[in-house]
């Protein structure tokens, strides 16, 4: 699946055009390597996210073409967050 896809399914970025821009810029690696908003993500793969001031590391957990709002959760796991100065 597409990273930008992956982040919209999973909400944790809310629109896929704002995924591919937050990858564009480069705030966004896969197992240490730079991705791409097109890079393919699998399950087990660990993501490494800047949000503003926040550092998020989350592993995939399972891909899905679609998925409930209550269940997006289950996409992922939080590895770590810290604050990012």
């Amino acid at each position: 699946m597409r990273l930008d896809k992956f982040l919209k399914v999973s909400r944790l970025i809310k629109r896929r055009t704002l995924a591919k821009e937050v990858a564009d810029q480069g705030r966004i690696t896969i197992n240490g390597n730079q991705a791409k908003a097109s890079s393919i993500v699998a399950a087990g793969d660990e993501l490494v996210i800047k949000f503003g001031q926040k550092l998020v590391t989350i592993q995939v957990t399972d891909l899905r073409e679609t998925v409930k709002k209550d269940e997006a959760q289950n996409l992922y796991k939080v590895i770590k967050e810290e604050r990012n100065e």
